[in-house]
C-alpha cells in the first residue's frame, strides 16, 4: 500500500473510552506493545508498535458522547491548503490544523457526508513503519451513501484516481495515486443497519483471518461480518470491546493492500 506521501495513507489511531481494556484487547489480538508518549501535554496519546515500527496510535476520546473510533489519516504537504480545500468542497475542518510538539501538524476533518478522517503534515514522525503485513494497516476503506458526491470531494481535495467495478449486486471503488490502488469505497445500501454513519474503515494484515475472528471473542470483541473470502484475501469486520470497529484480512499471497 502506498504510504507516507502527501494524500496517501500515512496513519491510523484508535480514540476509547477505556485505555487499558483497549490496550489489553490490541496487544493480545495483534501482538502490540503500547507505548504513552513520555510528555504530560501527550493527553494520554500513544503509539502500536509492532516490534520496533510504528503501526497506529491511540488516545482517549476527547469530548462527552464521542464513540470509540479509528480514524484514518492522509497526508499532506500544505495542511493549510488541504483544510482549505476541504472546506471549499464541501468538507468540515473539526479540529486543527495544529502542532503536535516537533512530530508535526494535525487536523480533523470530515466529507460531506460526515466521515472523519485525519491530516498529517509530517515533521520528526513520518507515519507508518510498516505497512501491508500482519499486525499493520493494509488498506482504508470508505463507506458512505452517496459514492459520486464523495467522488467529487476526494478527488478535488486529494487527487486521487477512482476507478469503479462492479462487485456483485453492487459496485466498489479503489482510490488511487500515481496508479497504485490504496483505499477503496463502497455503497451504504439496504444490507447496512440504518443508523451506520458514513465513515472510514481501518483494515490490518492478520496471517490467519479465522483464528484472528475466533480470538476477537476471545478477548471480549465481537465478529460482525463473518470470515468472508474475496479476491485480495480472507476478512472479518469485527469491533473491540469498547465498539470501535476495525476490519481484518489475510492477504492473498502476493497481494498488497
Amino acid at each position: 500500500m502506498i504510504h507516507n506521501k502527501p494524500s496517501a495513507p500515512t496513519w491510523a489511531d484508535l480514540s476509547t473510552t477505556d485505555l487499558t481494556g483497549a490496550k489489553a484487547f490490541y496487544t493480545g489480538l495483534f501482538g502490540w506493545t503500547a507505548g504513552d508518549v513520555p510528555m504530560p501535554d501527550a493527553g494520554g496519546y500513544g503509539m502500536w508498535m509492532k516490534g520496533e515500527e510504528y503501526v497506529g496510535g491511540y488516545g482517549p476520546c476527547m469530548s462527552p458522547g464521542q464513540p470509540p473510533a479509528w480514524m484514518a489519516y492522509f497526508g499532506t504537504a500544505d495542511i493549510e491548503a488541504t483544510t482549505a480545500a476541504v472546506t471549499a468542497n464541501g468538507g468540515t475542518v473539526v479540529a486543527g490544523p495544529m502542532d503536535i510538539f516537533t512530530s508535526g501538524k494535525l487536523a480533523a476533518c470530515t466529507d460531506p457526508e460526515g466521515a472523519f478522517f485525519g491530516l498529517w503534515q509530517p515533521l520528526e514522525h513520518q507515519g507508518f513503519g510498516a505497512v501491508d503485513e500482519p499486525g499493520a494497516v493494509a488498506w482504508f476503506e470508505l463507506l458512505v451513501r452517496d459514492p459520486e458526491q464523495a467522488k467529487a470531494f476526494y478527488t478535488a481535495v486529494f487527487g486521487w484516481g477512482a476507478d469503479t467495478h462492479p462487485y456483485g449486486p453492487t459496485s466498489y471503488t479503489e482510490w488511487s495515486l500515481d496508479g497504485e490502488s490504496f483505499s477503496g469505497m463502497m455503497a451504504i445500501d439496504e444490507n447496512f443497519p440504518p443508523d451506520v454513519p458514513a465513515h472510514w474503515m481501518v483494515y490490518l494484515a492478520v496471517e490467519d483471518c479465522d483464528t484472528t475472528a475466533a480470538k476477537v471473542g476471545e478477548l471480549g470483541g465481537k465478529v460482525l461480518v463473518q470470515p468472508t473470502t474475496i479476491p485480495p484475501g480472507r476478512f472479518s469486520v469485527v469491533s473491540d470491546p469498547q465498539g470501535a470497529l476495525l476490519a481484518v484480512i489475510a492477504l492473498t499471497p502476493g497481494q498488497k493492500g
